[in-house]
């Protein structure tokens, strides 16, 4: 199984890199005063020797810019971008990142979100430490903290799911996709596939279009070491959640050929083997058969993903396996039929 790759992978030895090239962060934030004030300080506070913050401030009607203009009287290593509202101009994301990179000093480029925070000040220094060997891509890693109830536990389960898959298929060589809450690439790749110019008309894709469009076997790494972990804030609500991922689901429908090929037999299969036992069980075939086949199923799960799971701080998932499992892939079924119809998506 192509799971058993990130099943088996250890993160390298880290003792500090030798060389710490400057590095940019990029955030870009929209009515994000509560976030900013709890998680930019983290940020901030980094263990390393040289790097900026490009917060770009776009077109927050709160107190984001009070914020940002007494953070930055402190923080010398702050630089704000802002972006005022045009009654005419709509934009998206993509031109907030886009503004944000332009403004960038430096060549290698470190990406999170407005509501994350990083599991540790090594952050910056472990994410870093891959851009050699002609990497131009790492992909990291952003679990969702862990709250009460069904919403947390679904958000918590998809993410593990949407990890275990990206982090894999790039191990195996064929990476798709990532996730702009915790994410590096080079300046000069960005520029030389031109942005996001092929998909700027897609509202979501700032990061796993932008990986899909540039990534290789040779030029991407992936990096789960607890340290480099990027926490981030889940949503409270299922509708939240929902509307999130309808800008999620949006995106994919631009992926490669063979991307969306291999992740629809992925889902497939699985929807498959659901729809297949219920088949059975109406047929009212033999009690033991159906056992033996839901168990050689689960078992297998179990064995592949407990180690990933415990990886990625998702290890009380294991017990939650057979339920959401199930829920998962007939709630993306859901999704999808209903994106189809959905026409008018927003970023914020």
């Amino acid at each position: 199984m192509i799971h058993q790759r990130l099943a088996a992978y250890k993160s390298k030895p880290f003792g500090g890199t030798d060389t710490k090239l400057p590095v940019s962060i990029i955030i870009c934030a929209r009515n994000e005063y509560q976030n900013l004030q709890l998680n930019l300080p983290s940020i901030l506070h980094q263990d390393y020797p040289d790097y900026e913050v490009i917060l770009v401030n776009d077109c927050s009607s709160d107190d984001s810019d009070i914020l940002l203009r007494q953070l930055s009287k402190e923080y010398p290593h702050l630089k704000v971008v802002t972006i005022t509202e045009h009654q005419r101009f709509k934009h998206g994301k993509k031109f907030a990142v886009t503004l944000g990179i332009k403004a960038s000093k430096n060549e290698h480029l470190l990406f999170t979100d407005a509501d994350c925070k990083p599991a540790s000040d090594q952050w910056i220094s472990r994410m870093q430490s891959n851009f050699q060997n002609n990497k131009e891509i790492v992909l990291g890693y952003s679990p969702y903290e862990k709250l009460s109830g069904f919403v947390n536990l679904l958000i918590r389960f998809e993410a593990f799911l949407t990890a275990l898959n990206y982090l894999s298929f790039a191990l195996s060589g064929r990476p798709y996709m990532g996730v702009g809450r915790n994410m590096a690439y080079r300046k000069s790749l960005f520029f030389k596939g031109k942005g996001f110019a092929s998909h700027m008309h897609i509202l979501s894709g700032d990061d796993d279009l932008f990986v899909n469009q540039n990534a290789t076997s040779r030029n991407t790494i992936i990096e789960i070491h607890p340290e480099a972990h990027v926490w981030s804030e889940p949503k409270k609500s299922l509708g939240a959640y929902f509307k999130q991922k309808l800008r999620h689901q949006g995106a994919g429908k631009q992926y490669k050929k063979g991307h969306k090929v291999m992740l629809s037999l992925q889902a497939g299969s699985a929807i498959l083997f659901y729809i297949t036992l219920i088949t059975l069980i109406c047929m009212q075939a033999q009690w033991w058969f159906l056992l033996a086949l839901y168990l050689i199923r689960l078992i297998i799960q179990i064995l592949t993903y407990y180690p990933i799971l415990k990886k990625l701080n998702y290890a009380d998932l294991i017990w939650w396996l057979p339920a959401f499992d199930f829920i998962y892939y007939f709630y993306m079924l859901t999704l999808g039929i209903f994106i189809l119809f959905k026409k008018n998506i927003e970023w914020k």
